[in-house]
C-alpha cells in the first residue's frame, strides 16, 4: 500500500511551512534516513529526512511552495515491486466543524522549552479568538487565520474563504487590516491598546526599487519584536567595563589551549560571565508569566546569531557549570550549524536569557529588544581604546559598553543594577567566574 508522505511539524510551534527544494525525484528509490526536502519553517530551513523505504511515486507540492500546512501530502511512496498509482493531486483536507462554544479559555503560562528570539517563537499565549462580529463563530476559519484576524482587528464574518468549502485561510487577511474604532473619550486606557497593523506600503513611484517577498523567519521576526516592544516594559541599564584583565586572561587561556585545537573568544568568555552573574542574581533569571514568576535554578544563555535571512539564537544550556573551553566548542558548533540551517528545534528553543554582541560591527553600545517570555537580555558593543581612570589616575584602557533590556514586570530596576554590577565585576576579575 502506498505510504503518504507528510509535511512533518519541525518544531512545536510550525504550523505551515515552506517546501523549498526537493532532493529526490519522481522514481527514484529511497531508504530510511534519506533526506526528501529542505523546508523553510518559520527559524531556518531543515532537512526532512524519510523513515520508510521504496519508490518515490509523486511529489505532490511543487518547490517554492509557502504556506504548506503541516499534515498536508506533500509525497507518495510506494514499495519496490508494489503496483500502486498515486493519487493525481493532494488530497483536500476536510473542514473543520465550526466550534459551538467561542468564549476564550484561559491560556496557560508557556513552557521554558518553547522561548527562541525573532526566527525562534513561542506558542502564542492566547487562543485564537474571534472577530468582533457575532456572525465569526459560525465562519470556517483556520486557527492561524482566526488568530490574526484577531490581532489585525478584521470581522471574520466579511470575508471570502478561499480555502477548501470555503475556508477562511492566512493568504485571505493578507492586507486585510481594519480601521481602528474610535475611542470613547471616558476610555483613555483603550488608547495604549496595540492599534490594528497598518496596510502594506506602498514604494514612491520614480524611486529604483525591488520588492521581495518577505521569508516565514523575517515574518516572525516582525510579529515577535513588535510584540515585544508593545507588550514588554523595557528598562535599559548600562555600565562601562575595563576588559584588559580579560583580554589578558583570554590570551593565556588560548596559550594552553591551542594544542587540543580551541580558540577562545571574547564572546565565550562573556557568556560565562552573564551566567554566573545570573546565578548570583537569581532574581534576574526569572521567566514572566502573566499572574505566576518562574525562577530558573541554572543559567541557559541564548546567544544571537546573525544568518542569512534572519537571526536566531542558540543555545548554551547550562553555561554557569560549563569550562569555557567548553563553552567555546560548543558556540562554535552551534554557530556554524546555525548558518546552514542544521540546528534541531532543542538547540533553539529554551534560554532563560539572551546575550547579543555587535561589537565584531564596531558599534559603541546598543539597546536591544528582549525576547519573550524571557525577562533580560545583554547587548555588548566593541571594546575600544578610552581614557579611563584606573586606580585614581587617568590612564588608557580597553573599554566597552554593555547594556542589560529587562523586563519591568518581572525585574526591579535594583535587581537589574545588582546583575550589571556583578557582570562587570566578573569581567574585570575573571578569574573569579573560572573558579
Amino acid at each position: 500500500m502506498p505510504i503518504e508522505i507528510k509535511m512533518p511539524a519541525l518544531s512545536p510551534t510550525m504550523e505551515e511551512g515552506t517546501l523549498a527544494k526537493w532532493l529526490v525525484k519522481e522514481g527514484d528509490t529511497v531508504s530510511s534516513g534519506d533526506i526528501l526536502a529542505e523546508i523553510e519553517t518559520d527559524k531556518a530551513t531543515m532537512e526532512f529526512e524519510t523513515i520508510d523505504e521504496g519508490v518515490v511515486t509523486k511529489l505532490l507540492v511543487a518547490e517554492g511552495t509557502d504556506g504548506v500546512k503541516v499534515g498536508t501530502v506533500i509525497a507518495v511512496i510506494a514499495a519496490e515491486g508494489e503496483d500502486a498509482s498515486a493519487p493525481a493531486s493532494a488530497p483536500t483536507p476536510k473542514a473543520e466543524a465550526p466550534k459551538q462554544d467561542a468564549t476564550p479559555q484561559a491560556a496557560p503560562t508557556p513552557e521554558p522549552a518553547e522561548k527562541g528570539y525573532g526566527a525562534n517563537p513561542v506558542t502564542d499565549p492566547k487562543p485564537a479568538a474571534l472577530a468582533a462580529s457575532g456572525s465569526s463563530d459560525r465562519v470556517k476559519a483556520s486557527p492561524l487565520a482566526r488568530r490574526l484576524a484577531e490581532q489585525q482587528g478584521v470581522d471574520l464574518g466579511a470575508l471570502k474563504g478561499s480555502g477548501p468549502n470555503g475556508r477562511i485561510v492566512k493568504a485571505d487577511l493578507d492586507g486585510k487590516a481594519a480601521a481602528p474604532a474610535a475611542q470613547p473619550a471616558s476610555a483613555p486606557a483603550e488608547a495604549l491598546k496595540a492599534a490594528p497593523a497598518a496596510a502594506p506600503a506602498v514604494a514612491p513611484e520614480g524611486i529604483p526599487a525591488e520588492t521581495t517577498k518577505l521569508s516565514n523567519m523575517r515574518k516572525t521576526i516582525a510579529r515577535r519584536l513588535t510584540e515585544s516592544k508593545q507588550t514588554v516594559p523595557h528598562i535599559y541599564l548600562t555600565v562601562d567595563i575595563n576588559l584588559d584583565a580579560l583580554l589578558k586572561l583570554r590570551g593565556q587561556l588560548n596559550d594552553g589551549l591551542a594544542s587540543r585545537g580551541i580558540k577562545l573568544s571574547v564572546n565565550d568568555l562573556l557568556i560565562k560571565a552573564q551566567a554566573v552573574a545570573l546565578m548570583e542574581v537569581p532574581a534576574c533569571n526569572v521567566m514572566f508569566g502573566g499572574d505566576t514568576l518562574t525562577s530558573f535554578k541554572r543559567a541557559d544563555i541564548s546567544v544571537a546569531v546573525s544568518i542569512p535571512g534572519g537571526l536566531i539564537t542558540p543555545i548554551i544550556a547550562g553555561a554557569d557549570t560549563k569550562p569555557v573551553s567548553l563553552i567555546a566548542t560548543e558556540m562554535k558548533d552551534l554557530a556554524e550549524r546555525a548558518r546552514d540551517g542544521k540546528l534541531q528545534p532543542h538547540e533553539y528553543q529554551g534560554g532563560t536569557a539572551s546575550l547579543s554582541n555587535m561589537g565584531m560591527f564596531g558599534i559603541k553600545q546598543f539597546e536591544a529588544v528582549i525576547n519573550p517570555p524571557q525577562a533580560m537580555i545583554l547587548a555588548i558593543g566593541a571594546g575600544e581604546k578610552r581614557p579611563y581612570v584606573v586606580n585614581d589616575s587617568l590612564q588608557i584602557a580597553t573599554i566597552m559598553s554593555a547594556t542589560g533590556s529587562f523586563d519591568h514586570r518581572a525585574i526591579d530596576g535594583a535587581d537589574g543594577a545588582k546583575f550589571m554590577a556583578a557582570f562587570k565585576r566578573l569581567v574585570e576579575a575573571p578569574l573569579g567566574m573560572l573558579a
